[in-house]
């Protein structure tokens, strides 16, 4: 993982474990350890996620940058489906407080996407690298005139 993608994914999972704590307690003043556990399951469902994700997409662009945007469409389409498995799993379920799990796990969410939106505008990383003044493409328009 190159040090600008580690800056980024500590930059939005510290944020979001600070919510997920809140949310912990919170769960758990509300709903007891039904609760608790709703809530520490949705904040380890999303930092699971997203941090998986993350690595898994930085890992593809340090090797393979031009199968870049495949494979980010396939791990968003692959968070989904494992998301709408684990909802169907646990929808009856009476082990935890689903409401309590739904809050924290969209709490983590908003603050996971505004962190990482913070981290990648603090990290000044170019999307376009504009080419090299003595490049070849300069030298090849050159030979046209």
């Amino acid at each position: 993982m190159q040090e600008h993608d580690a800056r980024t994914l500590r930059g939005a999972a510290i944020p979001t474990a600070l919510v997920g704590v809140v949310a912990l307690i919170a769960g758990f003043a509300v709903a007891g350890i039904q609760g608790l556990l709703g809530a520490l399951f949705g904040v380890a469902l999303v930092i699971g996620a997203f941090a998986s994700s993350a690595f898994v997409i930085s890992w593809t662009g340090g090797r393979r940058p031009d199968l870049l945007l495949p494979v980010a469409l396939l791990v968003y389409t692959t968070k989904f489906g494992i998301l709408l498995a684990v909802l169907m799993v646990f929808r009856g379920t009476e082990a935890l407080d689903t409401r309590v799990f739904g809050w924290t796990a969209l709490a983590c969410v908003i603050a996971w996407l505004a962190a990482q939106s913070v981290a990648v505008k603090r990290s000044r990383q170019p999307t376009i690298v504009p080419a090299s003044e003595g490049g070849s493409e300069s030298e090849d328009s050159e030979a046209h005139r």
